[in-house]
C-alpha cells in the first residue's frame, strides 16, 4: 500500500471532491445488527433447542461452536448451508420476523442525501441474496443504489482477498478514489490491502450495545456523520 492510499485512510475528514464510489455494507453499517445479533444468539438457539428437546444452555454452547468453526466464510453467511444444517427454515424464520428490521439512526436520511448528491452508491453485503431480498421487502433498501452486490455470486466472502478484484472487474471502480463504509475490521482489512482510498469503519453497529473499537481505522458513529 503506497502513502497516498495511507494518507488518505488515516484522514478524519472526508475529501469529496476525490470520492466517485461509495461502497457501503448493509448490516451494522446501515440496518441496525441488533436485529441479526437477536435471530442467531436468541431466537435460533431457542427453536433448535426445541426441535432437538435439549435444555437452551446446551443448544447455544453447540450453536456457538458450529458458529466459530465457520466465522468469516461463506458459508458462515449462508442460509442455503445453516438451513441443511441446522433442520431449521431460516428464510422462513426470517419472514416471520420482518417487523424487527430496520435501519440504525440517520442511514435513510444519509442515503437520500447520497443518492442526491450524484456520488455512485453500490451496496455490498455478505449477505445470501435471498436474505437481502427478504431485509428489502421490509426496508426497501435498494431503491437508493445504483447497484447491488452479494457476495455469493463471487464465491468469496469480503473478508477474502480474492473477493476485491472480482467486485472491481463488475463494478469497475477507482479504488483510490472510492469510499467503502463497514462495520466488520476484518473486512475493512481486507478492502485496505486491495486499495481502496477512503474507509470507515462503524462504532455502533447494534443499537441495543455500546461502541465497538474500530482499531486502527477512522471511526463513525453512524454513517449519517459522513455528510
Amino acid at each position: 500500500m503506497d502513502c497516498y492510499h495511507t494518507q488518505m485512510h488515516a484522514s478524519p475528514v472526508l475529501n469529496w471532491s476525490a470520492i466517485d464510489t461509495v461502497l457501503l455494507d448493509m448490516d451494522g453499517t446501515l440496518l441496525d445488527l441488533r436485529f441479526d445479533n437477536w435471530f442467531w444468539l436468541e431466537l435460533i438457539p431457542r427453536r433448535y433447542a426445541a426441535l432437538h428437546a435439549m435444555p437452551l444452555a446446551e443448544a447455544q454452547a453447540e450453536l456457538a461452536s458450529r458458529f466459530r468453526d465457520v466465522a468469516g466464510t461463506l458459508p458462515w453467511y449462508c442460509i442455503e448451508h445453516w438451513t441443511r444444517e441446522l433442520g431449521l427454515d431460516i428464510g422462513a424464520i426470517k419472514r416471520e420476523e420482518l417487523a424487527r428490521i430496520g435501519y440504525l439512526p440517520g442511514a435513510r436520511e444519509f442515503l437520500l442525501r447520497l443518492k442526491a448528491s450524484g456520488k455512485r452508491s453500490v451496496l455490498v453485503t455478505n449477505s445470501h441474496p435471498e436474505i437481502l431480498a427478504i431485509k428489502n421487502q421490509q426496508v426497501a433498501l435498494t431503491q437508493y443504489f445504483d447497484a447491488c452486490h452479494s457476495s455469493h455470486p463471487f464465491s468469496y466472502p469480503k473478508e477474502h482477498a480474492a473477493f476485491w478484484p472480482l467486485l472491481e472487474a463488475q463494478v469497475r471502480f477507482e479504488p483510490e478514489r472510492t469510499l467503502f463504509v463497514d462495520d466488520s475490521l476484518s473486512v475493512l482489512k481486507a478492502a485496505r490491502d486491495y486499495g481502496i482510498g477512503w474507509l470507515r469503519a462503524v462504532r455502533h453497529p447494534d443499537s441495543g450495545r455500546g461502541a465497538q473499537s474500530t482499531g486502527d481505522f477512522v471511526g463513525i458513529d453512524r454513517v449519517s456523520d459522513l455528510m
